[in-house]
């Protein structure tokens, strides 16, 4: 028997139509008086007690008002004639309900062309049941089966109607698609983590055959020492100030590589271009005889291992120090609860290459480079396209760093990069000031030394050592060191974003100096997004024998 439903579980009413209150005080009339006909005809009589044992049995797990129902309908008395009434009354309250109901989904436009026909046919049969019956003798036998015919097809309306509620019923809808989409952002919140997550894997692990390249080399250098040896007198174009000089930190032979090729072929002289390659003591080898085996067209490049500077020590340099700290070690390395990645973001600044000196080797350009006036700084993951001799022509109007700004709208300001909440960061720069680009830099040295930059970075990388102002990595503390001595460059000297968005325009490519593959779809890894990924394979030597066989997938 349907009971009413809580108030909590009822619909607000303005959401309810004219027919849904139809339906609903109908189902009230149903609910009360169903009782009645499913009780024994000689239910009510007194001299049955098995009968009123059963009536009291029912009665005392109904609603109150249900039992007040009964009791008056029983109070109308037990011929025949009273039994007919309510039988016939009760045919035609769910005539009515069924056609509520069928009215009902019309207005909704449910899946319900079937809803609506099974009701509108339940209504048809009631009234047809009605008129077959209209004269009916009014007798016990004939009463009996025509009591038996309207109890089936209530018995039929009731699971019709229970069978749709679903349909009908807008707050259990309501909260059924509240679950759903509960259900599904969850799923894609899991999909967005692990996404990132794989990707990060996918970005920072080194491809096989880049590996295979690196092993091929080194087993070059091993059987001959000799022609790989850069020892002896010093080559003095490598400190000549009147030559274009280029700084570029790697650990990525292949990567390395493509720089220098794509500078040296579009450099309209190119012994006047000197590239200083620095990398660890682990891929120097590999290094020497990459840049060994090719004629650059008269370039001079230099490799050498960070470990020879010898100033870059502990005791001088805070990252070095810092690294060392058991503080910055367990925020790596400690598997605990607070560590866990919790978001993309936790995800990136975990990222092992913040831990690497040859991010933090842009700092100290200067004493690594005491003889010169200008360098250009160049990423390992950018491509030139165009001769780059215009920079040195640049006036940079006593400024120390020439870079392209990246801010546009809200966006890439350094409230996203620094942590203003803290006193000392708010108190020295501006929230709204422009972010630029680390990728391709033009440094100034001599401005750079009047200006005393690398103590600045130290000053501020100590205070840093808890993370507290800033975020792991090289920009931030990039922007606070040039923070008043940058000068802004025109946007199409350097286009950032190959490696991460798609929806940069091949005009705005096609008019760059230098196309950067920054972010994680870098163009040596199957993940590279495809169709700029040709702009960086144009200039690896792929006639190279260590190349061919390491089956790169060109």
């Amino acid at each position: 028997m349907a009971i009413p439903p809580r108030r909590s579980d009822r619909p607000d009413r303005e959401a309810c139509k004219p027919g849904f209150l139809l339906v609903l005080s109908a189902i009230f009339v149903l609910s009360g008086v169903f009782f009645v006909i499913g009780s024994n005809s000689s239910s009510a009589s007194d001299s049955n007690p098995s009968s009123s044992s059963r009536s009291a049995f029912s009665l005392k797990n109904l609603p109150l008002h249900v039992v007040h129902r009964h009791r008056a309908l029983l109070a109308v008395g037990d011929s025949a004639k009273s039994r007919l009434d309510l039988i016939r009354k009760q045919a035609h309250d769910h005539a009515a309900i069924a056609s509520a109901y069928a009215s009902y989904a019309r207005k909704l436009k449910l899946e319900s062309s079937r809803q609506v026909r099974l009701f509108a046919d339940l209504a048809r049969n009631f009234s047809i049941l009605l008129a077959d019956h209209r004269s009916i003798r009014v007798d016990e036998p004939s009463v009996v089966r025509f009591e038996r015919e309207v109890k089936d097809r209530i018995r039929g309306a009731r699971q019709l109607i229970a069978d749709a509620k679903e349909s009908f019923d807008n707050q259990l809808k309501i909260q059924k698609l509240k679950d759903a989409i509960f259900a599904i952002n969850e799923r894609l919140a899991s999909a967005k983590k692990q996404g990132a997550f794989s990707s990060l894997i996918a970005a920072k692990s080194i491809p096989k055959p880049l590996h295979c390249l690196t092993m091929r080399l080194m087993t070059e250098r091993i059987a001959n020492p000799a022609r790989y040896d850069d020892t002896g007198s010093p080559r003095p174009e490598l400190e000549d100030p009147n030559l274009f000089h280029y700084a570029i930190f790697s650990d990525n032979v292949l990567a390395a590589s493509v720089v220098v090729n794509s500078a040296v072929r579009n450099a309209k002289e190119p012994w006047k271009h000197v590239f200083h390659v620095v990398t660890d003591r682990m891929n120097l080898g590999a290094m020497q005889v990459m840049f060994k085996l090719k004629n650059y067209n008269g370039a001079h490049v230099e490799v050498r291992a960070i470990e020879e500077y010898k100033f870059l020590n502990a005791s001088y340099v805070p990252v070095l120090r810092q690294l060392e700290s058991a503080n910055l070690q367990r925020f790596y390395f400690e598997n605990k609860l607070e560590n866990a990645t919790k978001d993309t973001t936790n995800m990136k600044f975990r990222n092992p290459k913040y831990l690497s000196m040859l991010n933090h080797l842009r700092f100290y350009l200067p004493e690594m480079y005491p003889k010169l006036h200008r360098i250009l700084f160049l990423d390992d993951d950018i491509v030139v396209q165009r001769d780059l001799t215009l920079l040195w022509k640049i006036d940079m109007d006593g400024k120390v760093n020439g870079a392209v700004e990246t801010c546009f709208g809200s966006f890439h300001r350094y409230a996203q990069y620094m942590n203003f909440s803290h006193p000392l960061i708010r108190e020295r720069f501006n929230p709204n000031a422009c972010g630029w680009a680390y990728g391709m830099n033009f440094f100034d040295l001599d401005a750079w030394r009047r200006e005393k930059c690398t103590e600045e970075y130290h000053y501020w990388q100590n205070l840093n050592e808890n993370r507290t102002l800033w975020k792991l990595g090289t920009l931030p503390p990039g922007l606070i060191t040039f923070y008043s001595t940058t000068k802004p460059l025109d946007k199409s000297w350097h286009v950032l974003g190959l490696g991460y968005n798609p929806g940069i325009s091949k005009e705005e490519i096609d008019n760059a100096a230098v196309v950067h593959f920054n972010g994680n779809f870098k163009p040596w890894l199957d993940i590279a997004i495809a169709q700029f990924r040709p702009l960086w394979i144009k200039y690896v030597d792929q006639d190279m024998e260590a190349i061919k066989l390491c089956n790169f997938a060109f």
